[in-house]
């Protein structure tokens, strides 16, 4: 009889021991990657989490960081001030996520991750825990806290230092700068208002953990990755599928682009001194609407810099050709007899326009490449206007 009882027991351990493995494939556990939109808030792309249960009629969902609803209240206003805190993690159905890929037909690439029962539960268990409504919104930051950064963290929460990222050799320094440009080189305008309005904290070389704020980059970094620990080490990614894939279009840059548009004004601003010169007159009426101009997007740089909690906005050096000053140079203008600060302030105005080229040259920030004839034209008109405007003999129009 005893004999009996322990094989009936070690059965019963065989049958429990055979049932072990197969629990740990009952979830499948994806990184959805999705190839960037033609909108500025979809042209770096996306990610996402695909969470299979493995059984017949099982739950096929994706939890996605990346979600944010235009019409929650002071949206804009949180956005430009820095604290943008409207994003948060939602649960859908793998269906209705690719059904919308498809609509605006986006790529999606997946990779299927080797993890552990063990893993694979600790992640699942942190993703329903972030889930919860006191917890899923979150504040959105572009480089270091956005739909791809948290799922990297929630990777890196759940598995801890059996994760390992192969930062080992990398094929090339970038800036963060240079990241973005990579994605919104065909929006040349939205290139234009990025440079613009981020300072230089942008321009030093980000680690290969720092670009995984944009998704392909984090693809790329789980597909190096290695599991150590819970069975034998193995690649993070067991298996690579591509869901969706549409031909590539090539992207061509509009006529009136920033290139140009600021050549176009440089061209004008030679022609208008030249004549000018020619005709002994200031025709100061183009320096208003240049320094007018000017001096309200020093407004939005000083506003972005000084005024909200934005990281990627301090240490603007674009403030050097557009500065709030150059509206009181406009006013100063606009009287009938100049004084004598007026012409100071253009020296003002050349030296730092002269201090912005250094800078670029000197690579303590890049500006954006359409800038070189609008701080031609800041340096020619400041100049001419500092040597004749004291001249009561020409006249202003």
């Amino acid at each position: 009889m005893e004999s009996k009882s322990k094989l009936v027991y070690l059965f019963f351990l065989l049958i429990f021991m055979g049932l072990a493995p197969a629990k740990a494939q009952v979830y499948e556990i994806s990184l959805l990657t999705c190839s960037p939109g033609d909108q500025l808030y979809s042209s770096f792309g996306h990610s996402a989490i695909r969470v299979r249960q493995v059984v017949p009629e099982g739950e096929d969902l994706v939890f996605n960081y990346g979600t944010f609803d235009f019409n929650a209240p002071n949206f804009y206003g949180k956005f430009a001030m820095g604290q943008l805190d409207d994003y948060y993690l939602s649960v859908t159905s793998y269906a209705d996520f690719i059904r919308e890929y498809d609509y605006y037909q986006r790529d999606v690439r997946e990779q299927v991750l080797a993890l552990s029962s063990g893993q694979i539960d600790f992640l699942l268990q942190h993703l329903w825990a972030q889930y919860d409504p006191a917890r899923r919104f979150y504040r959105y930051e572009f480089f270091f806290n956005n739909c791809s950064t948290k799922i990297r963290d929630a990777f890196e929460i759940a598995m801890g230092d059996q994760l390992v990222w192969d930062d080992s050799v990398k094929a090339e320094e970038k800036t963060f700068r240079n990241l973005i440009d990579e994605y919104v080189y065909p929006l040349p305008w939205a290139d234009f208002g990025i440079d613009l309005a981020l300072g230089s904290v942008i321009d030093r070389d980000a680690t290969e953990r720092e670009e995984q704020f944009l998704p392909e980059y984090m693809e790329a970094a789980f597909a190096k990755a290695t599991i150590v620990g819970e069975g034998p080490s193995r690649p993070l990614v067991k298996e690579s599928r591509v869901i969706l894939e549409y031909p590539k279009t090539e992207s061509k840059m509009d006529f009136l682009n920033p290139y140009t548009v600021m050549w176009s004004v440089a061209i004008l601003f030679v022609l208008v001194t030249f004549f000018g010169h020619k005709k002994k007159k200031l025709l100061i009426g183009f320096d208003l609407g240049l320094f007018s101009i000017l001096g309200i997007l020093g407004l939005v740089v000083t506003f972005l810099w000084f005024f909200t909690v934005h990281s990627a906005t301090l240490w603007n050096w674009n403030i050097l050709w557009a500065f709030p000053g150059h509206l009181v140079l406009v006013w100063g203008l606009l009287k009938k007899e100049y004084r004598p600060w007026v012409r100071q302030y253009l020296l003002f105005a050349l030296i730092m326009a002269d201090a912005a080229v250094v800078f670029w040259i000197l690579g303590w920030q890049s500006f954006h490449p359409s800038l070189i004839p609008i701080l031609l034209v800041i340096i020619l008109r400041t100049n001419y206007l500092y040597y004749n405007i004291a001249d009561r003999k020409l006249k202003t129009a």
